[in-house]
């Protein structure tokens, strides 16, 4: 079971992070169209350090794998996968059109319909 874990939407519009930390959630909006790894990592250790997160084997990422922008989406799963190896989180992917809106009741709705896919993401990327 997902209990608390941060969400990655990034593939190139409306592109935010959730977060979800002892059953309180968060939404940071980026305010910026030309976001880079370095960029994505800053932001995530800002909403992590100002809630006080510690990353380890129970917490989760979940990121949209698509369809969207190739580098975006790349540069995300890039960043879960570092994750995952250096605090062993747990990585989790979820395709655009089943979060119809990014908000804690939808993304809620993710959770309970089992709409993630746990082991290797497979990134769907627009042509």
């Amino acid at each position: 079971m997902i209990t608390d874990f941060l969400i990655i939407n990034c593939i190139g519009k409306d592109d935010k992070l959730g977060l979800r930390i002892n059953k309180d959630f968060f939404i940071y909006d980026f305010s910026s169209k030309n976001i880079n790894g370095d960029k994505l990592v800053s932001q995530i250790l800002k909403l992590l350090n100002s809630k006080k997160v510690q990353l380890n084997d129970r917490f989760s990422v979940i990121l949209n794998q698509g369809p969207g922008s190739f580098s975006r989406t790349r540069i995300s799963l890039a960043v879960a996968k570092g994750l995952k190896i250096a605090k062993k989180v747990k990585v989790y992917g979820y395709k655009n059109e089943d979060l119809k809106e990014f908000d804690q009741k939808n993304i809620e709705k993710l959770l309970a319909n089992n709409l993630l896919e746990k082991n290797l993401i497979k990134p769907i990327y627009l042509s």
